[in-house]
This record gives structure tokens, sequence and C-alpha cells, in this order.
């Protein structure tokens, strides 16, 4: 289990600090470890009252924890004074094989000043050289190098300058620049532009102290420092794209999002596994097409393909029977895909689809066992879906549920030039599918 101590700040709200980082630490699976550096009296509106913890307690819960426990990364986040930051720094020096995280956490969100002014030349002169991997934000950015960054370039320039105060590596966060939100890695040689998709949430409260936390673990682990970068920042975006709406301010990110979104995914791989090993017994060979089938099924709120399970590879027929090549993934099959998300626009229950062969007599099954029919044609289908690769099939079934106002159980086409005529069996669930495709085999 990886060790990671936090040397950082106590949040009353639970937003941030060490509260956040050590929620952070036990969701990726890490055992965490904190040294409060100061009690803070805040909420989601800002900050009302900052008592710094005296030095050399500080040093006493870091020396506690380093002399028997031990640990694998250190992160650093508030440290509001220059006593605090020489005492820190002292005892980190001496940790040479120990990764360490520094997070220069300067002013609030809301302006509250949380490293006195006085801090700056030990922070420059004591710490950072010790930092495996430094992580300001603009604000911080500037306030280090005394420079403007509010552009790509400058970001650069500014990782280029704090990398010469001694960082190994350097990730100036520009998820204040307007447009894109780009971060700015620099591993004093190469420079990367990592950019992520702008999420609109006021409830960002915390956001650098779980990017850092999530670093820090995943440095921990081994992982490659680009990989390690990426990974913690598909964390955070999951966060805030989950985030809370606590409180009349900005409220805190969602750590459990990822957490939530693995197990969610472990979930629909087991319910798609017993639905498979029904269809087995079934055999229901003579329904799979030509071009194989497949069967998916959506987390509960499915925005991309990625967020719907199948199986890699096809199912495909086996003699009178089935099988799957592999277990089931996320992002596995765009086709599957396409056929859940687009019906889930109309009914979010509707999270699991099935594609076999199409036939006549197929059809009249379906209807003499009472399930909803409808087909689309593929020759309605306009010129500029056409030319789209892959858009057909969505343009198709959004198009038959919009004019019915309903997710029927079965959706069919007829085909077209180079396309098989197919149908989907739709469900809520893949058991529920898999009982359809069951009665319509026999």
């Amino acid at each position: 289990m990886r060790r990671i101590l936090t040397i950082a700040a106590s949040d009353s709200g639970g937003g941030a600090g060490i509260q956040a980082d050590l929620k952070v630490i036990a969701l990726m699976g890490g055992f965490g470890m904190s040294a409060i550096t100061a009690l803070t009296a805040q909420n989601t509106t800002g900050v009302q009252a900052i008592y710094p913890v005296p030095a050399p307690f500080v040093a006493r819960q870091i020396n506690a924890v380093i002399s028997d426990i031990g640990v694998d990364a250190v992160k650093t986040g508030m440290l509001a004074n220059g006593r605090i930051v020489k005492a820190v720094s002292r005892i980190l020096r001496c940790l040479a094989e120990t990764k360490i995280i520094v997070d220069p956490v300067i002013v609030a969100k809301g302006g509250a000043v949380l490293l006195e002014k006085e801090a700056y030349p030990a922070l420059k002169r004591e710490l950072i050289p010790l930092a495996f991997i430094i992580t300001p934000n603009l604000h911080e950015a500037s306030v280090l190098t005394g420079t403007s960054t509010e552009s790509v370039p400058r970001m650069k320039k500014a990782a280029h300058a704090i990398h010469l105060m001694g960082a190994r590596n350097v990730l100036v966060k520009g998820g204040h620049l307007k447009g894109r939100a780009i971060d700015i890695l620099y591993d004093g040689r190469d420079y990367y532009e990592l950019a992520s998709e702008r999420i609109e949430s006021r409830n960002t409260h915390g956001t650098g102290c779980t990017l850092s936390a999530a670093l820090a673990m995943e440095i921990a682990g081994g992982s490659p420092l680009l990989d390690a970068v990426k990974r913690a920042k598909e964390f955070v975006t999951a966060a805030i794209r989950s985030s809370i709406d606590l409180g009349h301010g900005c409220g805190p990110l969602n750590p459990y999002a990822s957490f939530s979104r693995h197990q969610e995914v472990l979930h629909c791989s087991g319910e798609l596994k017993r639905a498979l090993a029904a269809l087995k017994d079934g055999a229901i060979g003579h329904l799979i097409p030509e071009v194989q089938s497949n069967l998916g099924y959506a987390l509960p709120l499915a925005a991309g393909p990625e967020d719907v399970v199948a199986f890699p590879g096809r199912i495909i027929r086996l003699n009178a029977g089935i099988a799957a090549v592999a277990d089931p993934l996320p992002g596995a099959s765009r086709h599957i895909a396409q056929i859940i998300l687009t019906a889930m626009q109309y009914r979010s229950g509707v999270r699991s689809a099935m594609n076999i062969r199409y036939s006549p007599e197929i059809i009249r099954k379906c209807r003499t066992l009472r399930l909803t029919v409808a087909s689309f044609d593929r020759a309605d289908e306009p010129a500029e879906v056409k030319e789209m690769e892959g858009s057909s099939l969505s343009w198709g079934i959004d198009r038959l549920i919009g004019k019915k106002g309903a997710v029927p159980d079965i959706i069919y086409d007829l085909g077209d030039m180079g396309k098989e005529p197919m149908v989907r069996v739709m469900g809520i669930n893949p058991m529920d599918v898999a009982e359809k495709v069951l009665k319509i085999a026999h």
C-alpha cells in the first residue's frame, strides 16, 4: 500500500486541505497520513479565520510519521508562514529517495492569504529545490516568477523559470485561462500542452488539493511522469463533473466520482457476463448476424462511448451457440454505444442493447411476443449524415424514437449499400435484453 504524507492545513468545510487530500488518497487505494500546518475556519463562501500551528509542532508531526510508518511520497499544501516552510524543508531535505509534490498554496479562491509574503523567499530557496514536481496555478506561477502567465507562451516561460529555482518538474495549471483549459508540464527538456474539457461549475473548491493528492498517489505507484499527470487530471475532471452543490458559495469537488465509476463498471461488467451465460445456454447462434453481435450496458450517467461497457471483439457464433473473445470493457463497441446513448436521450432507463440478425420471420416472432417494434429507412438518410462516419445509426434511431415518443423493444432497418439489415433488441439491463433474445430464438 502506498504511504502518502500530506503536509497542509485543515479545512473545516471539508472541501480542500487535509480533508480533501485524505479522501483522495483513500479512494485511490493509499494510506494517508497528515501533518497539520494550520487550522482554518472556512466554508463554501470563504475563509473566515486562520490559526497557524507552531512550526516545531508541525515538525513533530512529520517526524512521528516518518520514524514509524515511513512514506512513499509527500505532498505539501498550505504552509501558512516562513517558519513552517523552513521547518518542513529541513526535514524533507533528509528524504533523498522520497518523491515530494509541492502545491504552492498562496491565496484562496475567495482572496484570503494562505501564505504570508515573508515566506516567499524560503519557499523559493528551500522548498522548491526539493520538489520532484510543483503544481502552481496561474496566480501562484505569477507570484513565484514575478511575470504574467495569462497565455500558453507565458506559462511556458514561467515553468522554465520555476524549473531554474530547482524543481525537477513543473506543472503550471491553466484552469483560469480564457478559452481552452490548458496545463503546461515541463520536465527540464520538453514542454507538454495538456488540454482538458472546460466544465462550467461554481463547485471547484479543492481542485488544486485534489490534483496534487492524486498526483502524489500516481507518482508513489511508479507511474511515468506524463502518465501520472494525465491520470491525475482525469481524476480531477471526473470530480468536477460530479461536483457537489453544497453550501451557498463555491462547493466542493466529488472525489468519489472515479471510485463510483469504477464500481459501476464492475457492476455493468458482471451483469453483462451473467446475461452472456444465459444466452450461451440458449443456443442462439442462428441469431448472430454476418457482422457478428455485441451486447452493451451503459453506466447510469453515460455521456459517451467510453461510458458504455461491451465485449471487445464482439460476440461470435460458435456452432449452434455463441462465444465472446474477451471480458466486457468500457468503450469496447462504438456501434452498440451509439444505439444505447441515443435511446438514453429519450429514456435514461434504457441502458442496454444487443444487435441480432434480421429476417421477416424474426420480426413476426417479435410481434407475436407482443414486443413493441419500430423501424427506420436508411434511404431517407440525408447526404451529409451518410458522409459522416458512424453517424447513420444515431440519426436513424434518433429519428425513429423522436417520432414515436418512446423507445421500442425492437428497432430494425433493412440495410443499405454495404450495410447489413439489422435488428436491435433494447432493454433496461443486459438480462432484460437477454430474456427477449431468448424468447425470439425459441
